[in-house]
């Protein structure tokens, strides 16, 4: 089977892409899979914790990585696909020509938004986007608190507008970041914490999305 593509895409900055992209890579392939993640953003922050990663002193699972642009982008996808189960791209946070490539070749764009109405506005291009060229598509609430009046309106926002929301969101929780500081996921560094329950939930859902989208 050829490999899974996930686009992660935003147009506003600051919402967490690298972060999900990150833990994300990392939990899958924990569960036994081959991934490889493409950092297409100029920021190149995923290639940095990449590095690290590397470089790190614990014994890691492995992930690939490419951080090719332009129009080798396509090309390097195809190489990819045969020898990795998921490949997951962290795009620039405009709508570039390089963003809307990577939402054509995705199997499903994960759109993550903060509890705050600037990041609920900011979804609209990206799902328009993803909708024109007929790719699935779920919004993932990112950096979520336990409980306030933001996270009540935030989501009475999301079911007023319809948003294709994934039921697994990632809690405000400091072990997120602080497992990327040194190469790794949550699931490596804090594998029993809320923070390591929270990526593995959203991993399964995204999984069950897939292969209904498949059928």
């Amino acid at each position: 089977m050829s490999a899974r593509i996930i686009t992660i895409a935003q147009q506003k900055g600051g919402a967490g892409k690298t972060t999900l992209a990150a833990q994300l890579a990392v939990t899958l392939a924990n569960g036994g899979n081959r991934v490889a993640v493409m950092d297409i953003d100029p920021q190149a922050s995923l290639s940095g914790w990449h590095n690290l990663r590397s470089q790190s002193k614990f014994e890691l699972a492995p992930i690939a990585l490419s951080d090719v642009s332009g129009w080798r982008v396509s090309t390097e996808l195809d190489r990819l696909k045969r020898g990795h189960d998921f490949i997951i791209i962290d795009t620039p946070p405009h709508a570039e020509t390089e963003a809307k490539n990577a939402i054509r070749a995705a199997n499903v764009v994960l759109i993550p938004i903060q509890p705050s109405p600037m990041d609920l506005w900011a979804t609209k291009p990206t799902l328009d986007m993803a909708k024109s060229e007929k790719v699935p598509s779920l919004v993932v609430l990112n950096r979520v608190p336990p409980r306030g009046k933001v996270l009540d309106a935030m989501r009475k926002a999301v079911d007023e507008n319809s948003l294709p929301v994934a039921q697994a969101g990632l809690g405000n929780r400091t072990a997120f970041a602080a497992s990327l500081m040194d190469g790794r996921g949550v699931v490596e560094s804090a594998a029993r914490s809320p923070a390591a329950e929270e990526i593995r939930i959203l991993a399964s859902e995204i999984n069950r999305f897939l292969n209904k989208a498949e059928k």
